[in-house]
């Protein structure tokens, strides 16, 4: 059975970070594709960051373009999570943000539809 628990959301000015963090069980982040997207108010879920490993066991990161440079995918082996470290962070990054895992294919662009699991969302507020 596999879980995803998100936690570190909450509310920031502008120009404010925050860390969001995934605690998984059931899989190993390792070796499956993380992800994080997120949904603003009457629009609908788009990813923000992923984070692969290759056949030489690097880290392939994927950004959406609106926060590439701000935001960093992270994954750690030994307690099994994944962290969203999100710097400058502005007004429009006001959603509740989700971690994926899972997809096949592991990048920001993949439909939500391709990625098996998902945590219940955080609230991340920035004014």
């Amino acid at each position: 059975h596999v879980q995803l628990v998100e936690s570190g959301g909450g509310s920031v000015q502008a120009g404010g970070s925050l860390t969001l963090s995934c605690a998984a069980s059931g899989l190993r982040v390792g070796d499956t594709c993380m992800a994080w997207f997120r949904q603003r108010p009457g629009l609908g879920r788009e990813g923000v960051a992923a984070l692969d490993v290759d056949e030489s066991k690097s880290w392939v990161r994927d950004y959406r373009a609106s926060v590439r440079g701000r935001f960093t995918i992270s994954r750690h082996i030994a307690n099994n999570s994944a962290t969203l470290r999100m710097d400058n962070l502005k007004p429009e990054d006001s959603a509740v943000h989700y971690c994926a895992a899972g997809s096949s294919w592991c990048g920001v662009n993949q439909d939500t539809s391709k990625y098996p699991y998902w945590g219940q969302g955080t609230q991340v507020t920035v004014s």
